[in-house]
């Protein structure tokens, strides 16, 4: 964080769009402030093209001055950016370039128990400011003739920022009550920023979890993405454990919390677990993206990341329902990944999660997350490698990522030995890769082909005789190509008394 200067803000303020509002404000008579988040970003050091801009009609003459300001401007600036009104709102939006500014009249809002849509009047900027979610959302700077550039900070904003704090400006249990969306606002933004809550507004979190029950899943799924996407998402999922959220918004997830003992054996805590592997993943995804390879890339991949984190997130999401107890084993939990896959699509319907290849690719990636580990425990044979490779197609480099991260074991010798392992796989990969071609495999002899040559129309023994085909690929019986493959298949198709009727 930079504390700064009235200088250091003039210059912050140095750009053309600015000045111009500031201008256009006064002609009007309105006074109008920079709100919330790209004030605080500014003083964090952080980039922030978002700008809210609250307006004030001093007179009370003009019923939404956001829009008026902004009618104006258009009328000022022309077709050089877009300008766009939204009167249901009272709001308007300028977008030029990457550079977006909203619009809004200062409000005063109150609220119905059942609703977080609240009742709005015309307010002060104190008002305004006393409805913000927290202190440090709740800084202005003002674009005003006589104090441009000046920091109206009531709530001691800049003091939480240098404390690294999260609060609420007003008594966190009607902050909390009225819009409950903040209580997951209020983590996101702890785990994003790095802060820690306030004791009074962590303790109001438990007292109003349950208000989070008329929030719309799609709120909740967007700030549960938005802790995913932190640097070190593990923060966010311990706070809502903690203040107990996460039953109420993640229940699958709550419920691998815990460690049962039975007969002097314990299991490891799943729930810390998968946060590990969780945090392991995201630093992985930062790091390469701060490469060159990666560089400047981030806002073009942030979509897949968030699923792969999310593949990591569920990757033992099946653990509580395949828990079992054996007297020599111990604690088991066989086939926890094909119980998870199954789990994935109710998990995703209920959080209004996309119902598409996003979710596929966390099922798949969740339910071959044992395999590499399994062929790193073992001999690594080319037939493993190869299957592997057929199974996760251009999603291996994905799978090999989320596996590394799931060695959390504090044996040091044992996870020294699965990484050891786990290069050998790597390095058989990229060797089978370019010898037999096996990513996104194709058979060398179609199943139209087969079809053709022995007059079958789609039947049984067409399936038989391309996994056949496959089979002996993969095992490295057959390299992956034509003539060695229609080979087989000729002295296969004898073994089902079938003759070549077109060759």
């Amino acid at each position: 964080m930079k504390l700064l200067t009235l200088e250091d803000r003039l210059k912050a303020l140095d750009h053309p769009f600015f000045r111009l509002i500031s201008e256009t404000a006064e002609e009007l008579g309105l006074a109008c402030y920079i709100i919330g988040g790209w004030v605080r970003d500014l003083y964090l050091e952080r980039p922030s093209n978002d700008i809210d801009i609250v307006v004030i009609d001093p007179e009370r003459r003009i019923e939404r001055p956001g829009i008026a300001i902004a009618e104006t401007l258009k009328g000022k600036i022309g077709k050089k950016v877009h300008i766009a009104i939204y009167r249901n709102f009272g709001t308007a939006q300028l977008k030029h370039k990457n550079l977006e500014i909203e619009f809004v009249g200062a409000r005063k809002e109150s609220y119905d128990r059942n609703s977080r849509k609240p009742i709005t009047e015309d307010g002060t900027l104190e008002e305004d400011q006393n409805r913000r979610d927290f202190t440090v959302n709740a800084m202005a700077l003002s674009l005003n003739k006589e104090d441009f550039g000046e920091l109206i900070d009531p709530f001691d904003g800049l003091y939480d920022l240098e404390e690294k704090i999260i609060a609420t400006p007003l008594d966190p249990d009607i902050t909390f009550s009225d819009d409950p969306l903040r209580m997951m606002r209020c983590i996101r933004f702890a785990t994003q920023l790095n802060f820690h809550i306030e004791e009074e507004t962590s303790n109001a979190l438990g007292r109003n979890k349950d208000r989070i029950k008329i929030i719309s899943k799609e709120r909740i799924a967007e700030e549960l993405n938005k802790i995913i996407l932190s640097p070190m998402p593990s923060k966010g999922f311990v706070e809502l454990e903690q203040c107990g959220l996460l039953p109420l918004v993640f229940p699958e997830l709550a419920q691998l919390q815990g460690v049962e003992t039975k007969n002097g054996k314990a299991h490891k805590n799943n729930f810390y677990h998968t946060l590990e592997v969780l945090d392991n993943v995201a630093k992985e995804t930062v790091k390469f993206y701060s490469t060159p390879d990666g560089k400047g890339k981030w806002e073009s991949a942030t979509d897949h990341v968030l699923w792969l984190r999310w593949a990591a997130l569920l990757h033992d999401i099946g653990k509580p329902k395949s828990k079992r107890f054996d007297p020599l084993l111990g604690w088991t939990f066989h086939n926890h990944n094909d119980i998870g896959e199954r789990m994935i699509p109710t998990i995703f319907r209920r959080m209004k999660l996309p119902m598409n290849e996003k979710m596929k690719f966390v099922q798949k990636l969740v339910q071959l997350h044992m395999r590499p580990i399994v062929i790193a425990d073992e001999e690594v044979t080319d037939s493993a490698v190869r299957r592997l490779l057929f199974e996760a197609g251009d999603d291996i480099d994905d799978l090999m990522l989320l596996c590394t991260a799931d060695i959390t074991s504090k044996n040091e010798l044992k996870k020294k030995k699965f990484l050891d392992n786990f290069m050998t796989v790597r390095t058989k990969l990229v060797e089978i890769e370019e010898k037999d071609r096996i990513r996104n495999f194709q058979p060398p002899v179609s199943g139209e082909e087969i079809m053709e040559m022995f007059g079958l129309k789609p039947s049984k023994e067409v399936g038989i005789l391309k996994t056949v085909i496959k089979d002996a690929i993969l095992d490295g019986k057959i390299p992956n190509e034509y003539e060695p493959a229609k080979a087989l298949l000729v002295e296969e198709a004898k073994k089902l008394g079938l003759t070549i009727t077109n060759s």
